[in-house]
């Protein structure tokens, strides 16, 4: 059975609104709940980007069932790793082990507010790795002194440590990372339903362990409505990971999927009300073997709806799977 979780889409939603929803998807059934951690909106219509930890606190506290995770941190631009080993860690103590640490090598639409730069895919996975361990050493215990390529710590120390420190997931593309994964992560985490990377996950050392996939869906009563609200606000999506990290503002995003129409978003993501539509979309994901799989509601003003709908129709559905 593949457990079905919501995402709270810091892109679409002000952060009293996303506590509210994630309060709602608990009352829902759901079985999990991810974050997105933004400094900035895919495209301008979705006019938001409120700081993911200080919402995941306030999650932390207004819910008492749902897991929480980011989906997902970078650790290396924006954010020290050393800075997130004590943010999450403190999250794990404030959600009473309810929260898991998604990490991966970031977008450049996010990161590039520091002005660090946006170095090469190989450049920004060495350094995912190097933050990945940095992270794991505070989570043992005592002090931690590193010297590195790209991060250097001094004398650092989590004073407030779980007994248990959140599990680890890291972002998924392709072998590289896949290798980071195996080595360092408890768990995987990616945006598409490719049995390979699994494989390749399992091949380093991540047999056995979790797997997080994330799925698009615009829910509505009106199919138009649905499509063309999807195609307002996630058209940016199609454009693919390759592309979706490199660039870095909403008015790329806006330009790159200029020609893309409301039939080629509505042919990728499932719209309207028809639960068998929502469940074939979610399909792929339980074949290729992920055992958890996030949705996203398109729409910060549509989650109500969606959450009322999943409740009594779409979760029962997905539970067969």
């Amino acid at each position: 059975m593949v457990a079905i979780g919501y995402t709270m889409m810091t892109e679409q939603a002000g952060p009293r609104d996303l506590v509210d929803h994630v309060v709602g998807a608990e009352r829902a059934g759901f079985d999990f709940s991810v974050i997105s951690d933004h400094s900035f909106p895919w495209l301008e219509a979705q006019g938001h980007a409120p700081y993911a930890w200080s919402v995941l606190g306030a999650a932390a506290q207004a819910t008492t069932r749902i897991p929480l995770m980011t989906y997902v941190t970078c650790p290396t631009f924006r954010y020290h790793p050393a800075v997130i080993a004590q943010k999450a860690a403190t999250m794990q103590l404030l959600s009473q082990g309810r929260f898991r640490l998604g990490l991966g090598s970031g977008e450049n639409l996010n990161e590039h507010i520091v002005g660090a730069g946006w170095p090469g895919a190989h450049v920004r996975l060495d350094m995912l790795e190097e933050a990945v361990g940095i992270i794991r050493s505070l989570f043992a215990g005592g002090y931690v002194s590193h010297h590195g390529t790209h991060f250097d710590v001094e004398n650092a120390r989590l004073w407030d440590l779980p007994d248990d420190p959140p599990p680890i997931g890291v972002a998924v593309s392709g072998d590289r990372s896949c290798e980071i994964a195996g080595r360092y992560g408890d768990l995987l985490i990616a945006t598409e339903p490719k049995k390979e990377l699994l494989t390749a996950f399992g091949a380093y050392g991540g047999s056995g362990k979790p797997s997080v996939g994330q799925l698009p869906v615009s829910y509505d009563r009106d199919r138009d409505a649905a499509v063309a609200r999807a195609h307002d606000q996630f058209r940016w999506a199609l454009g693919g990971w390759k592309v979706n990290a490199e660039l870095p503002g909403p008015a790329g995003f806006d330009q790159a999927s200029q020609h893309t129409r409301p039939e080629d978003v509505a042919a990728a993501i499932p719209c309207g009300d028809d639960v068998g539509t929502f469940v074939e979309a979610v399909r792929p994901f339980a074949d290729a073997g992920f055992t958890e799989v996030a949705l996203v509601q398109i729409g910060g003003d549509q989650q109500e709806p969606f959450l009322d709908w999943s409740a009594s129709k779409l979760l029962p559905a997905l539970g067969e799977l």
